[in-house]
């Protein structure tokens, strides 16, 4: 018998089937978010893209453990549980926020600050066993502090305030931005927050600029004083982290922890390795 388990992020969704501790599959599918997709958008994508490539394993799989982003109220769980249902069948299901993924991942059964930095942002304290206290991170219009959609989000803020370095400015026209571009894909497409922290894949080609470097420190240094510095004794923990933005700039976020006064323990890029090591 075997389990299947998903990582979802906005961004991508990893999934892992494991049979008698051993991996047998793993794949990749777009990232879900039931605050912007419905059941139905879920269903469809896994009936395309998961379900013919696990066809024959479809037999042996007896539960599901699924961590994913908005997973953080009743409705929003019902949402994920319905859109696995329409793909799976009765089997068995688990929806938990990302946050506990991880927990998981990043602390296992020891107390931790456990930090999510990818396309968006979200933390809590650990105890080793549950979440015992989160600070909300409520998206990437009001929070979000320290992820890809926020640095994207301050880079076109200081495009359009015309606070750019000339050179980056420049660069940023050639690359296909523009204003009309921007606000088009913020406020009438789908899914904004990735938009913004795509932004970030043309920051990277410039990550040894003095300009993009601050940006990105004070970045992070807001998701210590927004998220980080409200946990009970967090200065007294480590503070670990998942997700690309903070694995990929791991100097910058180091250094704004040590300006706040914060110690950094495990940066990894993804959950999934220690969400198999966890269900194993």
């Amino acid at each position: 018998m075997s389990i299947l388990i998903a990582d979802s992020g906005s961004t991508k969704t990893d999934w892992v089937l494991l049979d008698n501790n051993n991996i047998i599959f793993q794949y990749q599918t777009i990232g879900f978010n039931p605050y912007f997709q419905s059941s139905e958008d879920i269903y469809e994508e896994i009936k395309t893209k998961l379900i013919p490539v696990l066809q024959d394993q479809l037999h042996n799989i007896t539960h599901i453990y699924y961590y994913g982003a908005g997973c953080s109220t009743a409705d929003k769980v019902q949402v994920i549980k319905l859109g696995l249902y329409l793909a799976f069948g009765n089997i068995l299901s688990e929806v938990n926020h990302d946050l506990l993924a991880a927990a998981r991942a990043l602390c296992g059964k020891e107390k931790g600050i456990a930090c999510i930095l990818g396309t968006g942002s979200n933390s809590c304290l650990y105890d080793g066993t549950d979440i015992i206290e989160n600070i909300p991170s409520v998206g990437f219009m009001f929070g979000d502090h320290g992820s890809g959609a926020a640095i994207g989000k301050t880079f076109v803020q200081h495009y359009f305030d015309k606070k750019l370095p000339v050179h980056l400015e420049k660069a940023f026209e050639n690359a296909g931005y523009d204003r009309e571009v921007i606000l088009e894909n913020v406020y009438k497409k789908q899914m904004p927050n990735r938009y913004l922290a795509s932004i970030t894949n043309f920051i990277s080609e410039y990550n040894n600029d003095s300009f993009i470097k601050d940006l990105i420190k004070n970045c992070f240094i807001d998701f210590f004083e927004a998220q980080v510095s409200k946990y009970t004794n967090a200065k007294a923990l480590p503070v670990n982290s998942v997700g690309s933005i903070g694995f990929y700039y791991k100097e910058l976020l180091e250094i704004a922890a040590k300006e706040k006064g914060f110690t950094i323990g495990n940066i990894i890029k993804s959950p999934i390795d220690g969400l198999i090591k966890y269900h194993c």
